[in-house]
């Protein structure tokens, strides 16, 4: 049986597809604050506002370009991070990987 799934995943790919989500910049905060997704999942990030902004992992691991208004950016998540707008440090946000 082991061998079988096995094949069913590397073969024909019938483990969870990656899943996409997307967090809204509008009125100077990220809305969901705190997202919970799985290692693989999607993240785009739009800005709503009508000034720039950024997302920026709270060590600096990864960061966005700035995005002004109607700009997207989208991440690939691989671990838990808070995160944070370096033009507005007060628009602070959550990714949770399980």
């Amino acid at each position: 049986m082991k061998r079988l799934v096995v094949i069913c995943l590397f073969i024909w790919g019938c483990g969870p597809s990656p899943r996409e989500y997307t967090v809204e910049i509008a009125q100077m905060q990220f809305t969901p604050a705190s997202i919970t997704v799985h290692k693989g999942d999607k993240i785009r990030f739009v800005n709503h506002d009508m000034v720039t902004h950024d997302i920026t992992e709270a060590g600096k691991a990864w960061s966005s370009a700035p995005l002004p208004a109607d700009a997207s950016w989208e991440m690939t998540a691989t671990q838990s991070a808070d995160y944070y707008c370096t033009i507005h440090p007060v628009m602070k946000g959550k990714i949770v990987v399980e």
